[in-house]
């Protein structure tokens, strides 16, 4: 969910941090803005990014992909995503100009989506479409967050987050009306495109506003100090938690990107089928709000056995009880840490490495990616093996499992000095 990855105020900042510092709107509040940066969310993850998995089986329906086909698409789109944060990690331009071409962007790859091409126009969009959703994660969050901090509102940071939840709420409820009107899926297209370029039209002018300098008598709200001796080292502990941060990545995807499509294999002519991809990104903006209001005090990394542990049973309950009520207790569980385990890992990486913890999270979330990357092939070469998608949604929960398990052992192979009292 780097991403949902780069959510981290100090990774976005660090890739734009001179024209954040130097750009800042003249007339928007704090809500104005916390309220912008869920919208872009929004738009690049709920629409740009997560808008094909409800519209793949109608893309299926029609004949225009296959199984095979509609991973490859969704495989692009994470390299483009893995690619896209990456390159944020070298430069240094003008965040809001990056947030501004990288929606308009997304608005022009969904409408491509809905034009005639074949899968080689479709994979170039749908790549270029994950390029452009990471790069308006990162600097959506770091401009928006350093905004709320100098606004002296930093608390509402968490309702940027709910963005891509809500995003994959307004698609998976719209594709669901769809489908009931027989719609095609490049109508789908075309009406996610119209409601993705109304969306940017109402934020717009927060990320165009005239630059000013820095507001008289508003300090950025202090977060949470790493600990003093906090340096760069490829430890034992590094590796491990980079390790177990990339498998989330693998252990949601395959929810991610098929879960209508096994949800009407498993229930055959149910109407509940494609409404369980809602209830996934309801448990997303949930979630995103929890994990706003865990204490700092808490070990991180008991946060993301825990989370881990959640999201392990929600892919699991999809395998073992595959019924209407399985599927939308799967979806909430599923959705619920999707956000929330990607905060608390990048706290982790603060903790371990300071002011260097950019350059952690780059790795980390280079980890992720390739998880998110090898779940599509993956899944697909089962299912063509055996049939269904029970086996590979077992190695997914398999997966979350196995790192619950290995943040358990850091915690008591690595445990936290004790708080030292104040003189």
């Amino acid at each position: 969910m780097p991403k949902l990855h780069s959510l981290d105020p100090d990774h976005a900042a660090a890739g734009a941090a001179s024209p954040i510092a130097a750009v800042q709107p003249r007339h928007a509040g704090a809500g104005a803005v916390a309220m912008a940066g869920l919208v872009s969310l929004a738009v690049v993850m709920g629409i740009g990014r997560f808008a094909f998995t409800p519209l793949l089986p109608m893309m299926l329906h029609d004949g225009i992909v296959d199984l095979h086909q509609g991973g490859w698409l969704a495989t692009v789109n994470y390299i483009g995503y893995f690619l896209g944060a990456a390159l944020c990690m070298f430069i240094r331009p003008d965040a809001l100009r990056m947030v501004r071409w990288g929606l308009v962007a997304t608005v022009l790859l969904t409408l491509g989506m809905a034009l005639p091409g074949g899968m080689p126009a479709w994979s170039l969009w749908r790549f270029a479409a994950g390029v452009a959703s990471a790069v308006v994660l990162v600097y959506t969050a770091g401009w928006c967050l350093q905004r709320l901090a100098e606004l002296g509102k930093p608390q509402l940071g968490g309702l940027i987050f709910c963005g891509p939840g809500l995003g994959i709420v307004a698609t998976g409820l719209g594709a669901f009306g769809m489908v009931g009107a027989g719609w095609h899926a490049d109508h789908g297209w075309l009406a996610f495109t119209v409601l993705a370029a109304v969306l940017v039209a109402l934020v717009w002018r927060i990320f165009v506003a005239t630059p000013i300098a820095g507001d008289a008598g508003q300090q950025p709200a202090p977060d949470a100090a790493p600990p003093a001796g906090a340096a760069a080292r490829l430890d034992a502990q590094t590796w491990a938690l980079t390790l177990a941060y990339g498998l989330a990545g693998f252990g949601y995807i395959i929810t991610a990107t098929f879960l209508p499509v096994i949800a009407r294999e498993a229930l055959p002519g149910t109407v509940w089928a494609d409404l369980f991809w809602p209830i996934f990104g309801a448990g997303v903006a949930v979630g995103a709000v929890l994990a706003t209001r865990v204490s700092m005090a808490h070990d991180s990394r008991t946060l993301l056995t825990v989370s881990y542990g959640m999201q392990a049973l929600g892919v699991a309950i999809a395998v073992l009880w595959p019924t209407v009520a399985g599927f939308a207790l799967s979806s909430l569980l599923a959705g619920l840490p999707f956000t929330a385990l990607v905060a608390f890992a990048m706290r982790e990486a603060r903790r371990l490495w300071g002011p260097h913890a950019p350059r952690l999270m780059g790795l980390m979330t280079a980890s992720y990616g390739l998880g998110q990357i090898a779940g599509p092939p993956l899944a697909t070469a089962l299912v063509a093996r055996t049939g269904g998608f029970a086996s590979s949604l077992a190695c997914a929960a398999a997966s979350l499992l196995v790192g619950a398990l290995m943040f358990a052992w850091m915690r008591r192979a690595w445990p936290l000095a004790p708080a030292r009292s104040g003189s």
